[in-house]
């Protein structure tokens, strides 16, 4: 399963029925868990933990040094979790010191070619990034995301669960839960109704949600304003707490 040409570093751990493709270079103090599949010509770097039953295809490089001028040698991580889908030609960093020393990948994950994430991103779970999405460092992208292609978002923003980000959409703000986002900058528009009718939200639920979206973006109110708004209409939809909880973490501000 492990093709002869692939260059194994001795300390790498490497789980049952792993393949490893023709000329993949696999570094040192990696661990790779069962039913992982890499393709020929994949480079993973030091220190990368990798989980169960990833597919990672030619020419991925995950787990080289963060593209950062503070990093100096320390020693940090990349982990990626499992049952990820990783195309080709993308780029996946380690963290740095500066941070959580730890750019994390969660599980169930497509990332089509050329996405890029940066040191200390922290990615969810069931996210879609779709050819040459990109992260700058720090960023967190929540559960349920879909980043378009060529979308992007800027250092140190937060993209909220069940969020979707059009085409060439370019963030420099954080994203609230459920929201639609297009244009440079991005801006919101709506919500994320495809998405949310796919994963099983009922119309009451997405009418309720539409009406917080409305007290956030519609009725003129400052975020304060829009939390106490929203908390009489947490007893006939709990899911508005996520909007709650996200504008009460949000350091960068929210698009508008």
């Amino acid at each position: 399963m492990i093709h002869h040409t692939a260059i194994i570093d001795p300390s790498a751990r490497i789980g049952d029925h792993v393949e490893i493709g023709p000329w993949s270079m696999i570094g040192p103090d990696v661990e790779i868990g069962e039913g992982t599949w890499i393709g020929p010509h994949v480079v993973i770097k030091a220190l990368t933990k990798i989980g169960k039953h990833n597919k990672i295809f030619q020419f991925a490089s995950l787990g080289e040094e963060p593209q950062d001028k503070k990093y100096n040698g320390e020693k940090t991580f990349l982990e990626i979790g499992d049952r990820n889908i990783i195309r080709e030609f993308c780029t996946f960093n380690r963290g740095t010191a500066q941070d959580k020393s730890t750019t994390r990948i969660g599980s169930d994950n497509l990332f089509m070619a050329y996405v890029h994430i940066a040191h200390d991103c922290v990615v969810g779970d069931h996210t879609i990034f779709a050819n040459n999405a990109s992260l700058g460092g720090h960023v967190t992208i929540e559960d349920h995301v879909v980043m378009s292609g060529f979308s992007g978002a800027s250092q140190f923003c937060r993209v909220g669960t069940h969020s979707f980000a059009s085409m060439g959409a370019m963030i420099d703000k954080d994203v609230p839960p459920f929201i639609k986002v297009s244009g440079y900058y991005a801006k919101p528009f709506g919500l994320n109704t495809v998405g949310m009718k796919r994963r099983g939200f009922s119309a009451d639920t997405m009418l309720a949600l539409r009406r917080a979206y409305k007290v956030i973006y519609r009725k003129g109110f400052t975020v304060k304003e829009a939390i106490e708004q929203m908390q009489e209409m947490l007893l006939t939809c709990p899911e508005v707490q996520l909007f709650i909880d996200f504008l009460n973490v949000s350091e960068r501000g929210i698009v508008r």
